[in-house]
């Protein structure tokens, strides 16, 4: 059983861990401890081609430092060779004799570390901070599962269901609270969707900003679907990331490609066609809708055409919150799977032609 040394210094492999960038490897950290329980070395992995964790920290210590020293990490060493060499042979060729990590690793490619641990004769211990090791990779793990990004689709209306009023005006519908809420999880999210006619009608800047409206240090990238042309002087071309540019409608394809570049959660602004498409072919993985207390009337629906034809097809959701922001309530909800249904994240086996973005914008390609 860990000891509270340990359990302590998992935390900190913890923080470490959120130190490393979102992408297509994992964040991972890693406290390689004496007998006596002191910190010797800390580590954690600083993205693709870079030193894993357990190796980070094992290379800021001389030759045989480490033999007989205990390894806290709060993801399985790996047992493959990739870029680096297996995590768990490293540990072992530098004699250390107890590892305690938080979390199984989900992928077959990688798992097998500890079996090869244990047979090397190293004492293993699993599962101290399992949920809290889970939640620094949770989005991560969803792309190893699915095989695309986590999907949020965001809209803003009217208590009447509109998205704007009949001459396209929509600014604004909701409050300051729940504008500043957009922000936040803007941030939070590696890239933000928009559609092409959006982008023509709104001119958004897709950044995520403060209340003074300055730019937060986190921003996602831009992403842009659509056959028309973006205008040279849009304001997202002057995005601080540069935007990628979709000249698609294949949305699988589209998620398929971001995941190739490490994107790991996806937000869709994009306006009700977009929105609308996302939800249709089964890809909202989450649904935020704010809600004013206003009424527009008109054509100019939130939600357009989502493959309903009759109330027998209609997507149940299930909510998660409900939370007022100002005057307005923002609905967290996913899509219900009935007993037996496929999960709505579940990968598509068909072949899709591959979406790639117009050569001027392909930014931030990473590997394994």
């Amino acid at each position: 059983m860990a000891s509270a040394v340990e359990i302590d210094a998992m935390g900190r492999a913890l923080q470490l861990a959120r130190r490393g960038p979102r992408g297509l490897n994992p964040q991972v950290g890693a406290v390689i401890l004496s007998p006596d329980g002191d910190v010797l070395a800390e580590g954690f992995h600083r993205g693709a081609g870079t030193p894993h964790a357990e190796v980070d920290a094992l290379s800021q210590l001389a030759p045989d430092a480490a033999r007989g020293a205990t390894a806290v990490v709060t993801l399985e060493p790996c047992n493959h060779t990739g870029r680096t060499g297996p995590c768990a042979l490293a540990l072992i060729d530098a004699g250390i004799t107890r590892v305690i990590y938080a979390l199984d690793d989900p992928t077959d490619a990688a798992a097998g570390g500890a079996d090869r641990l244990r047979a090397a004769g190293v004492d293993v211990e699993t599962g101290p901070e399992r949920d809290a090791a889970e939640a620094v990779i949770h989005d991560w793990i969803a792309l190893q599962r699915t095989g695309r990004p986590h999907v949020t689709v965001k809209w803003a209306q009217s208590l009447d269901g509109r998205a704007a009023a009949d001459d396209g005006t929509s600014q604004w519908i909701t409050g300051p609270a729940a504008r500043r809420d957009v922000h936040d999880r803007r941030a939070q999210a590696d890239a933000i969707v928009a559609g092409t006619g959006t982008v023509r009608a709104d001119d958004p800047a897709l950044t995520a900003r403060a209340d003074d409206g300055s730019l937060r240090d986190a921003q996602p990238m831009p992403v842009i679907i659509g056959e028309s042309e973006t205008a040279p002087d849009a304001a997202v071309r002057r995005h601080p990331r540069r935007p990628l540019f979709y000249a698609t409608h294949d949305l699988r394809a589209v998620l398929a490609d971001l995941a190739e570049q490490g994107v790991q959660r996806v937000f869709v602004e994009g306006g009700p066609t977009l929105a609308s498409a996302f939800v249709r072919e089964g890809l909202a993985d989450e649904l935020l809708v704010y809600v004013a207390p206003v009424l527009l009337g008109g054509s100019r629906l939130a939600l357009a055409d989502i493959g309903v034809a009759s109330i027998a097809g209609a997507r149940r959701l299930a909510v998660a919150s409900v939370s007022p922001l100002g005057d307005d309530l923002l609905i967290v909800a996913h899509p219900a799977v009935a007993h037996g249904d496929t999960a709505p994240d579940e990968p598509d086996t068909a072949e899709r032609a591959p979406a790639s973005p117009t050569p001027d914008s392909r930014n931030n390609r990473g590997d394994a």
